[in-house]
């Protein structure tokens, strides 16, 4: 239940900055410059809230006028994409790349959820950036001077942002992270490399390397493009042990995996596979077994998967950018039976799938979600885009119940898919 605004009040004046006053049961928050808010109107961004650590998401991609703007686990789509455009007098309008819609707080009542709407020139969609601790700023409305606000400090992805009196509690504050100005796609962690878009090309191996037992890889493994082979036989069998077993942090690029390719690599926690290309699938190509925060894959390729590339078994994010597959049956994968049933989310960008049978399928009784764009379907016209399922335990098989598009668990639009 939704606390009372008194008792609120007192919360968020507790947490508030240094140099708020209360006098009188009622809390007095000094503005300041807002030296810490440079915004670059050529630039994209995605807002982070500082208690939550969510960033600011039309919820559910929508496009239309009024849809609600909530908080969301960061994924860098462009549903979590926002411009800057100069309103005068030191505020801004704050445009979604996604929708072309711009930020409103419509009225000036504590609690008004924030929406998206087209841009009317009106002063409820104008916001100027004031200073807090710490880097981060508040956006205060020029009509209501309210401030954005992640309602009742909600930590859970779909929280509502509003608009509310200005007490510079953590969950008032932003950070403003920029992506630049090229916009679209996922974007990794701060040094982690993005892929260019794949064309289909296979590399050629610089030499060759025997593989008879996995190679257990901590830190980062460059391969140089040699060729590593080969371990298992080559079946759909789950007991072959894996060529490389990457331990949490850790990263490989540079491979070619030839085949047999046993079962390809696990990924005992968050890892990154970069330009890592697999000659012959066989079981999965990526097994994630992390039981939280986030894995790339970025570039690269595979061929002849039979059934799955990537398998996602434990928690967290996969970001799939820049890949290539051919004749293969899904992308990705969430289990939907394995022994732990977590919820599990992907990402996929800029990818190019030739005789796909389906790019992901997920549970969406697990809370799964997959976010969707640039996804190029060669000889696959009928292809499952984003398949959701029935997760159920091990020992029994998901239900397949449709294919989903912008409900919530499947994100995208028609127009992030494109059929060759």
């Amino acid at each position: 239940m939704r606390s009372s605004p008194t008792r609120r009040r007192v919360r968020l004046a507790l947490a508030a900055a240094s140099g708020a006053a209360v006098v009188a049961g009622v809390t007095l928050v000094a503005a300041t410059s807002a030296s810490a808010a440079t915004v670059d109107t050529g630039a994209t961004y995605v807002i982070v809230n500082r208690n939550s650590g969510k960033v600011i998401d039309v919820y559910n991609w929508a496009a239309n006028d009024g849809a609600p703007i909530n908080q969301w686990t960061r994924n860098d789509q462009t549903v979590q994409q926002w411009k800057f455009v100069d309103a005068g007098s030191g505020y801004y309008k704050i445009k979604s790349v996604m929708s072309g819609k711009v930020l409103e707080l419509p009225n000036a009542v504590d609690g008004t959820q924030l929406v998206q709407n087209a841009d009317s020139g009106a002063t409820t969609q104008h916001f100027r950036l004031q200073d807090s601790s710490g880097g981060y700023v508040r956006f205060v409305n020029r009509h209501s001077n309210k401030v954005l606000d992640v309602w009742n400090w909600s930590t859970a992805d779909g929280a509502m942002i509003a608009g509310y009196q200005n007490l510079d509690g953590a969950n008032q504050q932003w950070q403003l992270v920029k992506l630049g100005s090229s916009g679209g796609g996922s974007t990794p962690t701060a040094g982690t490399p993005t892929a260019a878009t794949p064309t289909g090309s296979w590399p050629t191996a610089t030499g060759s390397v025997s593989v008879s037992a996995t190679i257990k890889v901590s830190g980062t493994l460059d391969g140089g493009l040699k060729r590593y082979c080969c371990i298992g036989d080559g079946s759909q069998s789950e007991s072959q042990p894996a060529m490389f077993e990457l331990a949490d942090g850790a990263t490989i690029k540079n491979v070619i995996i030839g085949s047999p390719a046993g079962d390809g690599v696990h990924c005992l926690g968050r890892c990154t596979i970069q330009n890592v290309w697999w000659e012959d699938v066989g079981e999965d190509a990526a097994t994630f077994l992390a039981t939280n925060g986030d894995s790339y894959v970025i570039g690269g390729g595979a061929r002849s998967a039979s059934d799955k590339v990537f398998q996602h078994n434990g928690s967290g994010t996969v970001h799939i950018s820049g890949f290539y597959a051919k004749t293969i049956g899904k992308l990705y994968r969430a289990c939907g039976n394995c022994t732990n049933s977590y919820q599990r989310h992907v990402t996929v960008d800029n990818v190019l799938l030739d005789s796909a049978k389906y790019v992901v399928g997920i549970n969406t009784n697990w809370g799964d979600t997959a976010t969707l764009t640039r996804v190029t379907l060669v000889n696959s016209s009928s292809a499952h885009v984003c398949a959701e399922y029935k997760g159920v335990a091990k020992g029994s098989e998901p239900t397949y119940l449709g294919d989903g598009m912008g409900d919530g668990y499947c994100n995208f639009k028609s127009s992030d898919i494109t059929y060759r």
